[in-house]
């Protein structure tokens, strides 16, 4: 693997690596509790999706999303200002996860992560955060994020791309 400045290996996502960017979504972490006259299992309160502004509600979606080449080429990054953001995977792949912390209302150097089976993330509020980045195969997760009026959406193009690498990636 090149030594260039603007290349990163993304590294396990765990919940006190990823906590100044937002929450990692890991069942794993909380005791369950039984409902439904003990048929079922409910994992409470994984993660809090924080919105702003008048008329603001939080939505739940459904993304379908294609697989990304790896080595990553990260050009652009996005955040929201007006609401958390959290994506579900839908299956037990893993999928790439880039933030950057915030440098004077710009993005920093990136950092990359990999989930575990199973785990997602919610993006706290104005996190700056790449695309979502399922690889190796497609890939459906479920959203929760904002809606309502006011732009929610802010995009950064970097001058000169970073690469970003799996682990274990040449």
């Amino acid at each position: 693997m090149s030594a260039h400045p603007r290349t990163l290996v993304a590294r396990p996502l765990t919940a006190e690596a990823f906590a100044p960017f937002g929450t990692v979504i890991d069942a794993a972490a909380v005791a369950p509790r039984p409902m439904n006259g003990g048929m079922a299992r409910r994992f409470h309160d994984l993660a809090a999706v924080e919105v702003v502004g008048e008329g603001s509600r939080v939505v739940i979606g459904l993304v379908e999303a294609q697989p990304y080449p790896m080595p990553l080429r990260l050009d652009l990054v996005e955040r929201h200002p007006l609401g958390a953001q959290a994506f579900l995977p839908l299956s037990a792949a893993p999928f790439l996860v880039v933030v950057c912390p915030d440098a004077s209302g710009r993005p920093g150097p990136p950092r990359a992560f990999v989930t575990a089976p199973g785990q997602g993330i919610c993006y706290a509020r104005n996190t700056w955060h790449g695309v979502l980045t399922p690889y190796g195969q497609p890939q459906d997760f479920v959203v929760v994020d904002r809606g309502g009026p006011g732009a929610n959406l802010e995009e950064h193009t970097f001058a000169e791309p970073w690469t970003v690498h799996l682990p274990g990636q040449d």
